[in-house]
């Protein structure tokens, strides 16, 4: 999208602003379609860093997720925890990952998860 969807933007605002990780969203982006729970930025950083922490090989990273800047503009991203990358009939990973997507690169989107089969 040249200019991100107004209503998606407000729906990470609220997803922000509410501090909850319940909004189950799924977009269309670069091709590939992530479907999956929102959580506020602070949040998602906060787990990536534990992640990143728990790593022997990763854990000098772990910091820059600490920061943030957002401030008091606008959402850019959405932040989905719990996400999949739906393929087929599978979702990758199965157990859900940690996805940052540009709210200016989502061509298409829905309220709700899709699931997915693994048969």
């Amino acid at each position: 999208m040249s200019k991100p969807d107004e209503l998606l933007v407000d729906v990470a605002a609220l997803v922000e602003s509410g501090h909850s990780n319940q909004m189950s969203l799924t977009v269309v982006t670069g091709g590939a379609v992530i479907t999956g729970r929102l959580a506020p930025e602070a949040v998602w950083r906060q787990r990536v860093a534990e992640v990143l922490t728990d790593s022997s090989r990763l854990g000098e990273f772990s910091a820059m997720f600490t920061v943030t800047t957002r401030g008091e503009r606008p959402p850019a991203y959405l932040h989905f925890h719990m996400a999949r990358i739906l393929q087929g009939a599978v979702g990758i990973p199965e157990t859900g990952g940690m996805y940052r997507v540009s709210i200016a690169e989502v061509s298409a989107w829905t309220v709700g998860d899709f699931s997915y089969s693994d048969h």
